[in-house]
């Protein structure tokens, strides 16, 4: 199967199994307000395209991929992936995608993006 990578910004990235990175896009489909985002990962889900870079969308649009993955992501999964001997990782794996958004946004003060 293949992976699936997003990248919060230049140096700052998360890799998962394509079914994982799939389901991390679908959570976000269901939940955000910006149509043309939810066209875009839905063509990223349908073509298994296996990379979103959120520099590709609206800073708005950014900012509440953030905030819906922050305030809902791990939890979605812990509700909602099939109980197997692998969840405890995949949760945690989750959660380094949430933890990221935080490395995202503390990078380099220099950098003015």
């Amino acid at each position: 199967m293949m992976a699936g990578l997003i990248v919060l910004k230049p140096g700052v990235d998360w890799t998962a199994t394509g079914g994982l990175f799939d389901w991390t896009l679908e959570f976000l489909i269901s939940r955000l307000s910006n149509r043309q985002a939810v066209d875009h990962l839905q063509e990223i889900v349908d073509n298994n395209l296996g990379s979103l870079w959120l520099d590709d969308l609206p800073a708005a649009v950014q900012r509440e991929i953030v905030r819906l993955w922050r305030e809902g992501l791990v939890e979605a999964g812990e509700a909602q992936l099939p109980e197997t001997e692998q969840k405890a990782d995949v949760i945690r794996h989750l959660q380094e995608l949430v933890d990221a958004t935080y490395a995202a946004e503390s990078s380099d003060p220099s950098d003015p993006g």
